[in-house]
């Protein structure tokens, strides 16, 4: 891995989605704690879905589950906690086990939030937004973006020769 904290060069580099040795990842250690910081919230998001009564519907987000189909409400939040504590679970595999796909890691955190919006932005319902839609849309792409350049972001020895290179 390597020591510094950010990359010595911005040009990203897209070989380094699958490295050759997915064992190693050198590049910024920030790019690392990034993603160990996000997955952590995913992992917690996913349990508090899956272990509260209410799986957060009317705890967190305000929804009336008192309502008839309130209990499909309800089985729809634990659904999504078990598929992202699923998708969780296999991203801190690869996270901990083969570093090097620490970019692939945070590629899947930049894409994830517009799969599941894609749902939301085709349903002929459109009266109200769900609870955190705005923030995918509009906040939170961004710095997901900045976190996949920097892990994707050159050397500063090229592979092949070891020579030092200006950028």
């Amino acid at each position: 891995m390597s020591t510094s904290l950010f990359p010595t060069s911005w040009r990203p580099a897209p070989a380094a989605l699958l490295p050759a040795n997915p064992a190693i990842y050198d590049g910024p250690r920030l790019a690392t704690w990034a993603a160990m910081a996000y997955l952590t919230f995913i992992t917690v998001r996913s349990l508090i879905h899956l272990l509260l009564p209410d799986g957060g519907a009317q705890s967190i987000a305000s929804i009336d589950v008192h309502v008839v189909g309130g209990s499909n409400i309800v089985a729809m939040f634990g659904q999504w906690g078990a598929m992202q504590l699923l998708l969780a679970g296999l991203l801190w595999v690869l996270l901990l086990r083969w570093r090097g796909l620490t970019p692939l890691v945070l590629l899947v955190f930049a894409i994830e939030p517009a799969c599941a919006a894609c749902p939301g932005i085709s349903s002929p319902s459109r009266r109200w937004a769900r609870p955190g839609r705005g923030a995918e849309l509009v906040g939170f792409p961004r710095p997901r973006a900045a976190a996949v350049d920097v892990a994707l972001s050159r050397r500063d020895k090229e592979l092949a020769g070891g020579k030092q290179r200006v950028w």
